[in-house]
């Protein structure tokens, strides 16, 4: 059964008393008025200013026809408008919007300034106790599983282990190789200068074991396995699948969130010796073509260029950073709303405040051990 066609959009021009009536029927959408749409823009175009509107004939209006009396109009209702109250939300919504159909943006004013501060203030309190929230949950579910042992996640734990740690070893060899090479190389230069060519060991042995081996690593898998958690755990909100969990009587926080924060802290220690001795190989065999140091002489003077307790800083600092990267890694991935910018707007801000908080607990970690490790 075939509908009936649908009225054709139409102006009929009238003299009420001495003023021009301008009075719109049919249906004025897209589908309709595309093929006469020149002519329609003329007709409207010849129209008087002062011009009474009459829109009560109208049977269907789209936001296309709504937008073509709108820039007619000069972006403005017409005295005298004729409409009807099932068209008033439509232009109600266009007196809302600027040029080109954007939305007005207000002026400057004296205080945006503090409100943005205020904002960025009130922002920063919301993640920090919702960050609070998190650990204190995971706490909690953490004492509750050491009472039922058979509820660990032990699988999950182990196959996210495998996912950032073996997985992640690729990488950190690469990059780690490359920085060993690029700092050996850097030092040789100016340490043959100056005749101390038997220092390399130490500027190496120190920088990259205490320091910029776990900073390296960190920001290696902050940019990797983060990234990848945070859009592990979006993906499955923006699915429901985390809400289809909690109808099932399964705690997301137990089986998505506690697995990976274990993991990665669990990986992260030997990840970092991984990363710098590969590090300290590709510094040795710079050292080796730059100065001339034999393999063996680097690897009998580095027990004594670096003591211990560097190894010991350097393998714990890794493993707190990879708490706090999963923390903040699962903490944003738990925030996504079920759209796609949000997803992008939480894994982007994972990254860069699993960076920015690595930097930042290094550069304590540097102040509470600057007087362990270090010759004398």
């Amino acid at each position: 059964m075939r509908s009936e066609p649908r009225p054709l959009p139409a102006i009929r021009l009238e003299r009420d008393g001495g003023a021009l009536r301008a009075v719109l029927s049919g249906d004025w959408t897209l589908r309709l008025l595309q093929p006469d749409l020149g002519t329609l823009r003329r007709q409207l175009d010849q129209i008087e200013a002062d011009c009474i509107w009459d829109l009560d004939g109208v049977s269907r209006l789209d936001s296309f026809g709504a937008l073509l009396l709108w820039r007619c109009w000069g972006r403005r209702c017409p005295p005298g408008l004729v409409l009807p109250d099932r068209l008033d939300s439509v232009f109600a919504r266009l007196s809302g919007l600027g040029e080109g159909g954007l939305p007005v943006e207000p002026g400057y004013r004296f205080l945006d300034g503090t409100e943005g501060v205020g904002r960025l203030f009130f922002k920063m309190l919301r993640n920090v106790v919702g960050f609070v929230a998190l650990v204190g949950q995971l706490v909690i579910d953490f004492f509750h599983l050491l009472h039922a042992r058979g509820h660990w996640p032990v699988l999950e734990t182990s196959a996210n282990f495998y996912k950032v740690g073996v997985r992640a070893m690729p990488v950190t060899a690469l990059v780690g190789f490359l920085i060993g090479v690029v700092l050996s190389y850097l030092s040789a230069l100016q340490l043959r200068a100056f005749g101390a060519d038997v220092f390399i060991v130490n500027i190496l042995g120190l920088g990259i074991i205490r320091e910029l081996g776990p900073v390296l690593v960190a920001v290696l898998v902050a940019g990797r396995s983060g990234s990848a958690m945070t859009a592990q755990i979006g993906v499955m909100r923006v699915t429901e699948e985390i809400d289809a969990l909690a109808a099932m009587g399964i705690s997301p926080y137990v089986r998505l969130v506690l697995p990976k924060v274990v993991a990665l802290t669990l990986a992260m220690a030997p990840l970092t010796l991984w990363g710098s001795a590969v590090a300290l190989f590709g510094g040795m065999v710079s050292a080796n073509l730059q100065l001339d140091l034999s393999f063996d002489y680097f690897l009998n003077a580095l027990p004594r260029a670096v003591p211990a307790a560097n190894l010991v800083i350097g393998l714990s600092k890794g493993a707190v950073f990879g708490l706090l990267i999963a923390l903040v890694a699962c903490y944003f991935g738990l925030r996504v709303k079920p759209n796609t910018e949000s997803l992008s707007a939480n894994t982007t801000a994972s990254v860069v405040t699993s960076i920015t908080v690595v930097i930042l607990v290094d550069a304590v970690f540097a102040i509470a051990t600057r007087s362990i490790g270090l010759p004398r």
